[in-house]
């Protein structure tokens, strides 16, 4: 399952969304460091697709993808040389396969900020050198232990690993995380066991006012997120903290009123999950019968064979073909007997790249 971990100064919103996000109910408080230790829950990705595939085949069970979310304990500046709890931080953001980054665009004199002072960028920035420092710790003890088989064989892996370290670390002395540095296929493999935080692929979440969040105009904080995040070419994603978590006590009926009276097309939770699905370059396949319509995850570009592979190993192992419906014409036509008299039904090999809404039977044999 993914993992994707919620990052933060204190006081931003962190547990508060989490618990929007799992409909949790972990404790927190108006005072640094209320989060001591990570907490761990399951988001589940909405999808109305999954629904009305679900409609149409009477399934008498709905399966929708999901991931899991870590809210990381709070980090300040030193939490990688151990101030405040970085330890916790460092344990619990190592094994997230992407960075949330919750950066607080809200003013609110009742609620605490670490340094006294909002602003948004400087809480990015130290966010960002806490993970850069971070790695460059990890780097500065390897190199040692790489430099003199790397000048005895010129053409060892050792040198070839050296050199990479050399160069990132040049890069994260002049504060360039490593997502940001041009690496080959070759030097991804290189460095991958060592799980560089400052590598893993980052989203922002600006946490605004529920006055703000239905009309971001006004929001200089979150102009000033917006205009960072597009410079480093990352997403952002607004959202209301208080309201997500409001509305999660609500109904599906009672939640769209609410977000109706407020002018808000969708709930920010929602938005967040894709993202963060657009993020890792994640899209969605479906399985749909009478017994059960399931949603799945898969890597963007990976083949029909491969795909067969996440529903069940025999799937993969004993791939014949894929039988593939467009998840638009499926609902268009009403059934797979339409689509196949209207040519919308396709039988596709190993090799075949699926595609987001792709409905899929796999045919296969073992």
């Amino acid at each position: 399952m993914l993992h994707a971990g919620i990052v933060g100064l204190p006081n931003v919103g962190k547990s508060l969304l989490f618990n929007a996000l799992t409909n949790s109910e972990v404790s927190f408080g108006n005072f640094l460091f209320s989060t001591i230790k990570a907490n761990v829950g399951v988001v589940q990705l909405e999808d109305e697709r999954l629904d009305k595939l679900a409609l149409l085949h009477h399934s008498r069970k709905t399966v929708p993808t999901a991931f899991e979310i870590v809210d990381v304990p709070a980090l300040v500046s030193g939490s990688s040389l151990g101030e405040g709890i970085g330890n916790q931080f460092l344990s619990s953001i190592r094994n997230v396969d992407a960075v949330c980054h919750l950066v607080r665009c809200f003013s609110d004199d009742e609620i605490l900020h670490v340094n006294e002072k909002l602003d948004p960028l400087s809480d990015i920035d130290t966010i960002q050198l806490e993970l850069n420092y971070t790695d460059l710790d990890s780097i500065y003890k390897r190199i040692p232990r790489l430099e003199k088989k790397a000048r005895l064989d010129k053409s060892s892996l050792e040198k070839r690993e050296y050199d990479l370290l050399l160069k990132l670390q040049e890069n994260l002395e002049n504060d360039i995380p490593i997502r940001r540095i041009q690496l080959s296929d070759e030097e991804e493999k290189l460095i991958k066991s060592y799980n560089f935080l400052s590598q893993k692929p980052l989203l922002y979440i600006a946490n605004v006012s529920e006055t703000d969040f239905s009309d971001l105009t006004n929001n200089k904080y979150y102009a000033q997120v917006l205009k960072r995040a597009q410079e480093e070419e990352v997403t952002v994603i607004p959202i209301c903290a208080t309201l997500e978590y409001e509305l999660k006590n609500l109904d599906s009926n009672d939640q769209r009123l609410f977000l109706d009276d407020l002018n808000i097309e969708e709930s920010g939770i929602n938005t967040l999950a894709k993202a963060v699905y657009e993020t890792l370059g994640l899209s969605t396949f479906f399985t749909t019968g009478e017994d059960e319509t399931k949603a799945w995850t898969f890597k963007n570009g990976l083949g029909a064979k491969q795909c067969a592979g996440i529903v069940h190993s025999d799937f993969e192992r004993g791939f014949i073909r894929a039988e593939v419906v467009k998840y638009d014409d499926l609902i268009a036509y009403g059934s797979y007997q339409k689509c196949k008299e209207n040519g919308k039904f396709r039988l596709e090999g190993k090799d075949y790249q699926v595609k987001d809404g792709d409905t899929i039977v796999f045919r296969f044999n073992v």
